[in-house]
């Protein structure tokens, strides 16, 4: 069974599972998420804890012996085996196979994973795992969704705020969900449990946002052109090369036009995403956006991501961070909505 780090502690309280194995690209959540499973366990009174971390020449005999070993001190315990690069290896995907195959009598198994790769989840040590016991995704929170990720934690210590409020927050925390996770605890150190104002929040609040240049290509076939100006001018206080910021908002442009070039050649999405091998997020990206962007739009942007590299080069007059701006804003523009019949 797979579930997300936000619907365990409802899972938790219906039953305690055998195995649990979180991964995700969240520390904060998988963190949360590991630190409910131990104390659920420990309330049920598995007192003894033995851990096991798989690093580089782990010995993964170890795993089979811990598993068949009996408790010295209690009749119940915790096995923790974490695997911080999320990949087991040959030799350990056997082991995990096996493992999962004869679950520990009074046992529960706690493996963290880390960020787990799409390849490494079709994998048959990764089916064992889903298959034996819970998977727990600790993903992270996308832009989008963190308004409402935010208000869910407001609410846990009775507090709450407005649309502009929450999503002035989001701003200030950008891709640094600790951060957010801080902030949101220290606001209810400042004001009692209730509604916030915008003019309690402003003043408590640091911005304390990170920029990723990864992300650029979500930011820039979003159309959303606040958050990439934000970005950019975030990007370019953190001293990012903007050759690399480049490369970043081409590519994705690139990716989209291949995409575009064969749906025009009468190729459904779905085919389309396979045949140029588009997997995980970044077809997940397309999908999202891929009905706002016109093929005009793409090529238009590829002739400015041309001028933008002689400047960047010094072989033209410009600025590098304002034409990457406009290159991001060719994707802004929304199309009209049609006129309503009279």
């Amino acid at each position: 069974m797979s579930i997300s780090a936000e619907d365990l502690a409802p899972q938790l309280k219906r039953k305690l599972a055998p195995l649990y194995t979180v991964f995700g690209d969240e520390p904060l959540l998988a963190i949360e998420a590991a630190d409910r499973i131990r104390n659920c366990a420990r309330e049920q009174g598995y007192a003894e804890r033995e851990v096991l971390i798989a690093e580089q020449h782990f010995d993964w005999s170890r795993l089979r012996l811990s598993g068949v070993s009996q408790s010295l001190f209690a009749s119940l315990r915790i096995l923790e085996l974490r695997v911080p690069s999320g990949k087991p290896g040959v030799d350990g995907g056997k082991a995990l196979q096996e493992f999962s195959a004869n679950l520990p009598p009074d046992t529960v198994t706690l493996i963290e994973m880390g960020e787990i790769d799409w390849r490494s989840r079709t994998s048959a040590w990764f089916l064992a795992l889903e298959s034996a016991g819970t998977m727990v995704e600790a993903a992270a929170v996308k832009r989008d969704r963190l308004p409402t990720w935010i208000a869910g934690r407001l609410r846990m210590q009775q507090q709450s705020a407005d649309e502009d409020t929450l999503e002035f927050i989001a701003g200030k925390v950008e891709g640094n969900l600790l951060a957010a996770f801080q902030e949101v605890q220290k606001l209810a150190l400042l004001f009692p449990a209730g509604e916030l104002s915008f003019d309690q929040v402003k003043d408590a609040v640091l911005d304390v946002a990170r920029f990723d240049v990864f992300d650029l290509g979500e930011v820039v076939l979003s159309g959303d052109a606040a958050r990439l100006a934000r970005t950019l001018d975030g990007l370019d206080g953190e001293g990012v090369a903007p050759p690399l910021v480049l490369w970043a908002m081409s590519e994705e442009i690139r990716i989209a036009g291949r995409v575009l070039a064969a749906m025009e050649n009468g190729l459904p999405l779905q085919q389309a995403l396979r045949d140029l091998r588009i997997w995980g997020p970044r077809q997940n990206l397309l999908q999202r956006h891929l009905n706002r962007i016109k093929p005009k739009q793409v090529e238009a942007a590829l002739l400015h991501t041309a001028r933008i590299d002689r400047i960047s080069k010094g072989l033209a007059r410009g600025d590098v961070w304002d034409e990457l701006l406009q290159l991001g804003l060719r994707f802004a523009h929304r199309p009209a909505k049609p006129a309503r019949a009279a």
